[in-house]
């Protein structure tokens, strides 16, 4: 059983930069599971965003964030980020983290979909307004 705690949403004007954090608790190792963030905009179905490979040398963004998003990961601190640079209204959304068992971060070429992650937290809010 693991338990993630999203953190670091907030207000911000377009072209500001936010730092979101995901704290993993639970007792097994971080280096099991490659992580993705998901974000989920009002009116619409979340969406992945990024993803980490489980040892941290593979990153995938979407093309929305390509350039602009930067996953990392520290594993000894069951900890994921997302930093968020020249964000943009239509990046307002909720953001979740979330552990990929099936590790498809590891050898896939696309952020995986929702299915097959396991373990979500309750998400931060990211608002991006002038």
């Amino acid at each position: 059983q693991l338990q993630l705690v999203e953190s670091g949403g907030g207000l911000v004007q377009p072209g500001g930069s936010l730092r979101l954090s995901c704290a993993v608790s639970g007792n097994t190792r971080l280096d099991y599971y490659a992580i993705g963030w998901f974000r989920q905009a009002p009116g619409k179905e979340r969406e992945g965003v990024s993803c980490i490979s489980s040892g941290g040398d593979r990153t995938i963004y979407v093309d929305s964030v390509k350039g602009r998003f930067t996953i990392s990961r520290d594993n000894a601190k069951k900890m994921v980020y997302l930093q968020m640079n020249s964000l943009k209204p239509e990046d307002t959304a909720t953001y979740y983290c979330s552990v990929d068992p099936l590790r498809r971060c590891d050898y896939s070429d696309d952020v995986p979909p929702n299915a097959g992650m396991a373990y979500w937290g309750k998400g931060t809010l990211v608002t991006v307004v002038s």
